[in-house]
């Protein structure tokens, strides 16, 4: 898990590899933690760490969570990750042992598996979450959950756009997660076509050679 610095026009590079801001501050991890699991008197609850990028990151979180949990007598909550780097989809085979859920964000993934700014004035038309690149990603992360009996959702740009949502189902995506008003449009796409359908999309999207190729599909 990594913190993100305020910069002007950041590129993907200009981020170099840092401990998480949580993992080097465990006393502010821990306050936050203690919120989480007093929450859960309220209702259901669940605990997704950001930004992993490692297990051994993943693993110190879930000890540090656990010892929070004992210390309140509290009951176990499900726990999952955000899938944004590309080494969280290379190691997405032994993440997936450690948690009960992937989110996979779209927008983010996108911008590190691609090497581009999504927020550059000039270059953020080249951050397409539809690229072939990122979707074979979200193959292999859907691909590891499944082996480890454990969901995938994906939010971001593509959850709402009409022919990621196709896509994205066809993939194996359990859950999308998109902005209040874009829910009707995307309950609408999703009866429109049937598993087959999507499935045979998916297959295709994958098999393109740019983004471009995959929005022409029909």
């Amino acid at each position: 898990m990594r913190p993100r610095r305020q910069q002007r026009n950041p590129g993907p590079g200009a981020n170099r590899r840092r401990p998480s801001l949580c993992l080097n501050r465990p006393a502010l991890f821990r306050t936050q933690l203690r919120a989480i699991f007093r929450a859960t008197a309220a209702g259901p609850v669940r605990i997704m760490y950001p930004m992993v990028s490692t297990l051994e990151e993943l693993k110190r979180a879930k000890a540090l969570t656990e010892e929070v949990r004992l210390e309140l007598n509290a009951d176990p909550v499900e726990i999952g990750i955000m899938i944004e780097v590309p080494s969280a989809v290379m190691m997405a085979a032994e993440l997936a042992r450690e948690v009960d859920f992937f989110s996979i964000g779209s927008n983010d993934l996108t911008q590190y598996c691609l090497a581009v700014d999504r927020m550059h004035p000039l270059l953020s038309r080249q951050a397409d979450g539809l690229h072939p690149a990122v979707l074979r990603m979200i193959d292999a992360t859907v691909r590891a959950a499944d082996q480890a009996g454990i969901w995938v959702g994906v939010c971001g740009g593509i959850a709402g756009d009409p022919r990621g949502v196709v896509i994205l189902t066809g993939l194996g995506v359990r859950e999308l997660s998109v902005s209040i008003p874009s829910i009707a449009a995307v309950k609408a796409q999703i009866r429109g076509f049937s598993l087959e359908q999507a499935r045979g999309l998916a297959a295709r999207a994958l098999a393109c050679d740019n983004a471009a190729a995959v929005r022409r599909l029909s």
